[in-house]
């Protein structure tokens, strides 16, 4: 299944804080009409209750198990921030995977970005990349 398209994709980019960089994820969700403008708010308020934090580098930001009406198709986006951003307790974010995803399909989103997380190797091409099209090769199977 593509989950992701060279339009949800925003590589070398900065942002001011987390929520910044949740809401530009969110945007690009938005852009591929895979979410409504308000499941931006949901993935905010996620975030407020839980941090999404991944590991490695990275942040999957996602909405509320109530957001999920906000959703009219599966797909992720990636926000690559050049100089990266604190995210919580000192971890510093470089990926922003923004997911919107119905509760079947969630986990196996979650599952194959849990696998790129995994891969160091991996990890430090899509974080260093400035082809959209590397992510993709990558990721599209997410």
């Amino acid at each position: 299944m593509k989950v992701l398209s060279v339009n949800a994709i925003q590589l070398n980019t900065s942002a001011a804080s987390k929520e910044e960089a949740i809401q530009l994820a969110g945007a690009l969700l938005v852009k591929t009409d895979c979410v409504a403008p308000k499941y931006i708010q949901g993935m905010l308020a996620r975030e407020k209750t839980m941090s999404t934090y991944l590991g490695n580098g990275v942040s999957i930001p996602h909405g509320e198990y109530e957001n999920y009406a906000d959703i009219k198709k599966t797909g992720i986006s990636i926000v690559q921030l050049r100089d990266g951003i604190v995210w919580g307790d000192d971890e510093k974010v470089y990926l922003v995977i923004g997911i919107a995803a119905s509760s079947d399909e969630h986990v196996n989103v979650l599952s194959r970005l849990a696998e790129v997380v995994d891969d160091e190797d991996i990890l430090n091409i899509l974080i260093h990349t400035d082809d959209p099209h590397t992510i993709i090769r990558y990721l599209d199977g997410a």
